[in-house]
């Protein structure tokens, strides 16, 4: 394998680069990184980027459906040894199981319950981030009889941290005009233990928009196969007794919410469980797609007042800055969005992703 002053991982962040869209970068970093760091199994997972859910695509590598829900659900476990939501906030944004516990592995829930009875002995686990943002995330299994992943692995898992958050980045800015889902938002009822009880025909449909991945039904209740990024958010507000809330792409191309929430009966004791699907509205998005083409706040601003049609001089004045300045603003906002005016600006950011949502609904279909 030829390797590189800088790329010392052996073609792993030319792999990075050239991926089409996450399924592939998944498979294709899986490939290569396992020839550097060798794995049994793993978990690649894009997140929503403003909570670090859950979302689309996931990948998973040699784990059986059965028992799974233990793993997506040990995330919200108040001992969780190395939970994401730390590594996203960690200077280090990976890091070893057996390392993090000083070798005493048995104090993770993880370990207990998922990890050991699968004969896995070790997990490295890392945050795909950016901007303090993240956007996907990993966790690599070695089998019992392997060595535990060495401190050199864990950094260089970790070094991929940016590059994989900026390609997942990357992919939330528009390729294909969308097409119109429903107005009405689907609907699905989950019991105490977290089966799905009811569900209504729109939430039927939008689910079949959402790109393929790793689904499983509920141990009982209605037989549907539901992805691991529903059944991670339905498990997050059961688990806080609150709400939870993702975004994602649809093969359709627009952006839907998933938001569940938890029922409480009238002595406030938790019941069922409650997820509307609809398509996103603006104020769902408008983060994702700022932070999709690096948009700084202030170039936020000049953007949506370009959209409402002031000139230069009225967006001077409203922000209170020189005429110049906005210039610079403006030059700054096309080459980050590649567009040369501002009816293209205002067309890719606004008629892709937000306008499709309440315009009729488009001939052409985006393909994952």
């Amino acid at each position: 394998m030829s390797r590189s002053t800088s790329d010392p991982s052996g073609g792993l962040l030319a792999g990075i680069a050239a991926a089409s869209d996450a399924v592939r970068l998944f498979a294709v970093t899986s490939d290569r990184l396992r020839r550097i760091a060798p794995f049994d199994a793993a978990v690649w997972v894009a997140t929503d980027p403003i909570n670090g859910l859950t979302a689309a695509p996931v990948r998973i590598e040699n784990l059986q459906q059965g028992g799974c829900g233990i793993y997506w659900e040990s995330e919200f476990l108040a001992d969780a040894v190395n939970p994401f939501r730390h590594l996203t906030k960690s200077p280090v944004p990976a890091a070893g199981l057996r390392e993090a516990t000083g070798d005493r592995p048995l104090s993770s829930p993880l370990y207990r319950d998922f990890m050991r009875p699968r004969g896995f002995d070790d997990e490295l686990r890392a945050v795909f981030r950016v901007d303090g943002r993240p956007w996907g995330q990993l966790s690599l299994f070695r089998e019992r009889g392997r060595a535990p992943f060495r401190a050199e692995e864990i950094a260089m898992v970790g070094s991929l941290s940016s590059p994989m958050a900026q390609r997942l980045r990357a992919y939330a800015q528009s390729a294909e005009p969308p097409r119109r889902s429903s107005d009405t938002p689907g609907m699905l009822l989950f019991d105490r233990a977290g089966n799905l009880a009811s569900i209504n025909d729109e939430a039927r449909r939008f689910l079949a928009d959402m790109p393929p991945g790793p689904r499983a039904a509920t141990p009982s209740g209605i037989d549907l196969p539901l992805p691991v990024w529903i059944r991670s958010t339905v498990g997050r507000a059961r688990e806080t007794g609150g709400n939870a809330r993702i975004r994602m792409r649809a093969v359709t191309g627009g952006w839907l919410v998933c938001h569940a929430s938890c029922l409480r009966g009238a002595d406030g004791t938790a019941e069922m469980t409650a997820m509307t699907i609809g398509p996103a509205p603006v104020s769902e998005i408008a983060t994702l797609v700022i932070a999709a083409y690096e948009l700084t706040s202030r170039e936020r601003e000049v953007t949506e007042l370009i959209a409402r049609g002031l000139s230069t001089t009225e967006i001077a004045s409203r922000l209170f800055l020189s005429p110049h300045t906005v210039r610079d603003h403006v030059k700054t906002i096309f080459q980050k969005v590649s567009v040369a005016s501002r009816g293209e600006l205002v067309a890719k950011l606004y008629t892709e992703h937000y306008e499709p949502l309440v315009a009729p609904e488009s001939a052409r279909r985006r393909h994952p």
